[in-house]
């Protein structure tokens, strides 16, 4: 058996938090490789080490140097090498960091450090051997993953390592410069370890006992998943579930590896397996895994008689919205109606009404009906599609308790259920699905 863990910001915050770690590293022999995030909040009113490492960018362009706000970073780690009792040379570590700073006057660069620190200090406590991720992950000259050369790389750096510590959100790119992952990217770097490692199980390590039904903030006590398809992830992130980075699916789907999100605070709880569908265990099937939405929509109603058969007419409704660059979120569609779904945030200063003229003079249509402030909730389930009378219970849930659906979206797969409500509807409808079918 082999593991590969990566750790939050939350689990790596202080000197305490940093001593579980090693006490659930420790508790198991098989995990070898580990992958750390930089220091998050110690708590509510502190400043995550990677928001501070952004503002020593910002006073880098300004003065032309970051030493005041590196002071931040500096008292950090500083303050965790001492609680740790570590004979390791922090102060020279940090020295060298705040020159390549100033010198590299590159945002990816700072914002990187966190990682790095993180693991160096991490390595040093462990007794294990610290690996850069920049020897390992490389990026395109269009800034996506290498997938196949970092694959490669990860295989034959880690071959002959028994243990390491491997900093997460970061590697190079094709200039051989620091290129960073979007926020919350250590989960994707933990990710690509495990595939190119061949783990038996991606172990992500964070401040919750893995995804829960629904929001907890709408739903008191919501119960929590015990096992989800990689599917259903992608369909309940990209809906705003967000324990886990959206992106971090993929390497280890590609490698068949499964996720256990766990809890650093909590080891003990078994937290959420993430599996691909042959190791999906159906007698523990629930008929939906989860709820998960996401507010502030704007619907583009366009009705035009005869519109199946006009050849090419969604694609220029579509070519109006590449115009704008604008991303589409759904697109459902009747014979004679097609309804288009944004995020009401891209189509704030006046886009909106130029973007109806426009497709008022590509397409011609009979009439277009702009419904504003709409929410998505995506009702996700592997067990739907086998399940009789899963939609009926869904709508008449929403109709015990008063709620208007504006719109219904499913996919193909039958996986998911996507309707859209008014925003001020959008708890209560939650509320009522989970109401329906989680005992």
């Amino acid at each position: 058996m082999l593991k590969v863990c990566k750790f939050g910001g939350t689990s790596m915050a202080n000197a305490d938090a940093i001593r579980q770690v090693k006490k659930i590293i420790e508790s198991d022999d098989s995990r070898r490789y580990i992958v750390v995030s930089a220091p998050g909040k110690r708590n509510k009113s502190d400043v995550k080490v990677t928001d501070a490492l952004y503002a020593c960018h910002e006073e880098l362009l300004k003065t032309g140097s970051c030493k005041k706000s590196f002071a931040v970073i500096r008292e950090r780690f500083t303050e965790i090498v001492k609680e740790l009792g570590l004979t390791l040379d922090i102060e020279k570590v940090l020295d060298q960091t705040e020159k390549d700073i100033d010198t590299e006057k590159s945002v990816d660069f700072t914002a990187s450090r966190g990682e790095y620190l993180s693991a160096v200090v991490t390595a040093d406590y462990l007794g294990y051997k610290f690996m850069d991720a920049l020897e390992m992950i490389r990026f395109d000259s269009h800034g996506k993953l290498n997938e196949d050369y970092t694959d490669d790389k990860v295989s034959i750096k880690l071959a002959p390592v028994e243990r390491a510590v491997i900093p997460g959100f970061y590697g190079k790119d094709f200039q051989g410069k620091v290129k960073t992952f979007s926020r919350g990217g250590s989960d994707i770097t933990g990710s690509i370890i495990a595939r190119g490692v061949k783990a038996d199980i991606y172990e992500n390590w964070t401040d919750v006992s893995g995804f829960l039904v629904c929001d907890p903030r709408i739903v008191e006590n919501a119960k929590p998943i015990k096992q989800i398809t990689y599917k259903e992830l992608r369909e309940l992130s990209y809906m705003g579930a967000q324990v886990l980075h959206s992106e971090a699916i993929f390497p280890v789907m590609k490698g068949r590896i499964p996720i256990n999100i766990r809890n650093t605070f909590s080891p003990e709880d078994a937290g959420t397996m993430i599996v691909p569908n042959e190791m999906y265990d159906t007698s523990a099937e629930n008929v939906i895994t989860g709820i998960a939405g996401k507010k502030n929509f704007t619907v583009l109603l366009i009705e035009k008689s005869l519109m199946n058969s006009e050849v090419g007419f969604i694609r220029r409704v579509l070519s109006v919205l590449e115009h704008y660059d604008l991303c589409v979120e759904h697109l459902p569609s009747g014979i004679d109606t097609l309804s288009v779904v944004i995020s009401s945030e891209q189509l704030k200063g006046g886009v909106l009404s130029d973007l109806v003229n426009e497709i008022r003079e590509s397409v011609s249509p009979d009439y277009i009906h702009v419904i504003e402030n709409i929410s998505l909730i995506a009702t996700v389930g592997h067990g739907m599609a086998r399940r009789a009378g899963t939609a009926a219970k869904l709508f008449t849930a929403l109709k015990d308790a008063g709620i208007n659906v504006r719109m219904i979206d499913q996919g193909s797969s039958e996986l998911n259920i996507i309707i859209g409500v008014a925003n001020e509807d959008y708890e209560k409808c939650i509320r009522a699905i989970y109401g329906a079918f989680v005992k």
